[in-house]
């Protein structure tokens, strides 16, 4: 929980212990300045709670009349299941493009959950790890996801405003049927009004979403996971890297997940002049970009071949002579630099 949202939240507390609290009061028992107070106000107004100000001699903010957070009745199952949910998807991917939206529900939950609950679970979450790094992906907004949602469950059709791979944007009417998430990011299953054609579409390159007259209807059986896979599968991409590592696969999937590289064990005995011996493990990637993929190599710590493309070799090279480089210069320079 960030402090600045902690300190939200206690103010609310105060706030629903009734009564006018005065600005200087509230920066007080909050720890912050006067300005700072009036920020976290403004805070509490955008999430929705009634906050009045109060003016003259005796005045400050309070609660609308009748307002109480009510609590939050979760059995201690429900409420694991809850934080786990947040926590695991802080660290999967782009939900929404809040980076603070669920450490917000988070804080909002343990808020008003009964006390002896609530310290489990913050015991808890103060000692969960995760393995997995959450991805550096765009996320869409959640304005966008929640009126694709609504079009899709309705089957209203929509028009978006769309920026397709070469940074080109446009507006297009579709019919939504579905969305997927896969990957860490977001897509949605739509057709064309005109042909029928089916197309899938990244969220976070929609930037609006404005909602039309009619109905459709989704063609019957229609698979939305599978249509996303599909499309994904046969999606035209810059760099085809195809590598051999002499490795296990379980050691190469721990730094190649399978959303990033397909990996296929070489036969014991290959056929003669195929390229692939015994113990090595076929590693194919689709790229935008070649320059992540040496330091994955290096991290792998396993001999490897390069089979395409020439580019990748040569930024393997690069980052050997810089990694040279700088072990060079540590030596020279001495433990005290």
């Amino acid at each position: 929980m960030t402090t600045s949202t902690a300190r939200v939240l206690a103010l609310l507390e105060i706030l629903q212990g009734g009564g006018i609290r005065p600005v200087p009061e509230l920066a007080t028992r909050l720890d912050v300045d006067e300005r700072t107070v009036r920020r976290y106000v403004g805070h509490l107004l955008d999430l929705g709670v009634p906050v009045d100000s109060v003016r003259g001699r005796y005045g400050g903010y309070r609660l609308a009349p009748g307002y109480r957070m009510p609590p939050l009745m979760l059995t201690d199952e429900e409420a694991l299941a809850v934080l786990l949910g947040l926590l695991a998807a802080r660290r999967a991917g782009p939900v929404i493009a809040s980076v603070s939206a669920s450490e917000s529900a988070v804080a909002k939950l343990l808020r008003v959950l009964p006390a002896a609950l609530r310290r489990r679970l913050d015991a808890l979450q103060e000692s969960a790890e995760f393995t997995g790094r959450p991805r550096p992906l765009p996320a869409p907004e959640a304005e966008v996801l929640l009126a694709l949602g609504e079009a899709a469950r309705h089957q209203r059709p929509v028009t978006i405003t769309y920026t397709d791979r070469a940074g080109r944007s446009s507006g297009r009417t579709v019919l939504p049927y579905g969305l997927v998430a896969h990957s860490g990011r977001w897509y949605l299953t739509a057709a064309n009004p005109a042909d029928g054609e089916v197309r899938i579409f990244r969220a976070d390159r929609i930037a609006a979403v404005s909602a039309q007259d009619g109905s459709f209807d989704v063609p019957a059986g229609f698979d939305a996971v599978a249509t996303v896979l599909d499309r994904l599968a046969l999606a035209p991409w810059t760099h085809d890297v195809s590598l051999r590592v002499h490795g296990s696969v379980e050691h190469i999937r721990s730094h190649l997940p399978a959303d990033i590289a397909t990996l296929s064990a070489c036969a014991t005995a290959p056929p003669p002049g195929d390229g692939c011996e015994a113990e090595w493990v076929s590693v194919r990637i689709r790229a935008e970009r070649l320059d992540w993929i040496p330091p994955v190599l290096a991290a792998l710590d396993r001999p490897f071949v390069i089979e395409r493309p020439a580019a990748l070799s040569d930024l393997v090279r690069a980052l050997a002579r810089r990694l040279e480089q700088h072990a060079t210069t540590g030596a020279e320079a001495g433990p005290n630099g």
